[in-house]
Parts: structure tokens; C-alpha cells; sequence
């Protein structure tokens, strides 16, 4: 597994991250950890970053190895007063430009009411659109930014192309125009932050 790798290769981490790498290591199993449980002490800012490309930072220095990458990425939570990286020891902040996760590829079953789509993050995880996974859109001066919801508070910016792919999928819903995922619909014009509240199921 990934995170073993890691551990036998600590030459490969950047300085710095060497116990956060490894503790989070002693915590992740095949399934992701139960982040949301842990309640270590805060251990403050050490330059972690992601950009609005989902492109993870170090102290000014991009993090460019995948499987570290996702290793942290499995430890991330949204707490109250930002995003953080924890395990059951510590605590740390993480700045997040945008979103936290980056949807760069699309799966699409079937047709109209019955369909289902999923995305792909960069980190290689897949969801797929419905209750638990919402969609939630944002319209302003970055122009039309699509959203799906991965886990609890943690959100994927949809990339360029999947936007343009989600407009030529958008179907006249009643007065709204939108998608259908899982018997959901999910209006183009929901803004309300959450992708639900806006949403309708099919009878």
C-alpha cells in the first residue's frame, strides 16, 4: 500500500513533514480514517497549501509526489476555523485557495431521470452524484463553477472541460435547468451551499 511505501522511503518527504507523514501512515487502512473522531492538540501552521488547481504546496515548494499527496489528502478536515490536516496525535492548518479537491474526469450511466454521473478527483477517488454526494454551482466574477461534495465539509471544484460537459448534459427541468443524478435533480441556478435544498427527487 501507498502509505507503506512511504514509510520506507522517508528520504522522499520533505523536511518537515516527517511526522505527520508517519503518524498518518500508523492511521489509514484500506478504508479512509475516521478523521471526524480525532481530537489532538493543535500544533499551529507549518506552510501547508492547495491551490485553486488542486495542486498542494509545502513552504513554497510543490508536493509532487502522488501517493503523499493522497496520504494527506485522506487526513484532511474542514473544522470550524478552516481546513486541517489530523491524525490521532496532531493537528495542523492547511490553507485552501478554492476547493480542496480537483474533479478531472467524468463517468456517465444512462439517460434522463434514470442517469448517474460520477467524477474522479485527482487524488483518485470517485464519487458518484446523489444525496450523499451533492452538486452545488457558484456563478460570479470567476464565471460558472461547478462543485460536488466528496465527504463531510470537503468539496471538488469540477475542472474547465467538466464544466463545459456538465452544460451540454443540462436538461429543462420544470422551470429549471439542470442534471439528474440517482433520481435527483440538481438546478444550475442552486447556490445555496449545500446542493440540496434546491434539489427534487423523481417521483
Amino acid at each position: 500500500m501507498f502509505t507503506r511505501l512511504w514509510c520506507e522511503n522517508m528520504a522522499d518527504v520533505p523536511k518537515g513533514l516527517e511526522s505527520l507523514m508517519r503518524h498518518a501512515s500508523g492511521a489509514t487502512g484500506k478504508a479512509l480514517p475516521p478523521v471526524q473522531s480525532w481530537n489532538p492538540p493543535h500544533c499551529g501552521d507549518i506552510g501547508l497549501k492547495i491551490d485553486r488547481e488542486g495542486r498542494w504546496f509545502y513552504q513554497g515548494s510543490q508536493i509532487t509526489r502522488a501517493p503523499l499527496v493522497r496520504l494527506f489528502g485522506s487526513i484532511l478536515r474542514k473544522d470550524p476555523e478552516g481546513y486541517v490536516l489530523v491524525t490521532p496525535v496532531e493537528k495542523v492548518s492547511i490553507e485552501v485557495e478554492d476547493a480542496p479537491f480537483l474533479a478531472v474526469e467524468l463517468m456517465r450511466r444512462g439517460e434522463g431521470e434514470a442517469q448517474s454521473l460520477a467524477f474522479r478527483t485527482t487524488l483518485d477517488e470517485w464519487v458518484e452524484v446523489g444525496p450523499d454526494h451533492p452538486l452545488r454551482f457558484a456563478t460570479g466574477g470567476q464565471g460558472f463553477k461547478p462543485y460536488v461534495l466528496v465527504r463531510k465539509g470537503l468539496w471538488a471544484l469540477l475542472s474547465r472541460p467538466l464544466a463545459f460537459d456538465l452544460v451540454d448534459l443540462a436538461v429543462q427541468h420544470g422551470p429549471s435547468t439542470g442534471l439528474w443524478s440517482n433520481a435527483m435533480f440538481f438546478p444550475l441556478d442552486g447556490t445555496d451551499g449545500t446542493g440540496l435544498a434546491a434539489c427534487n427527487r423523481a417521483d
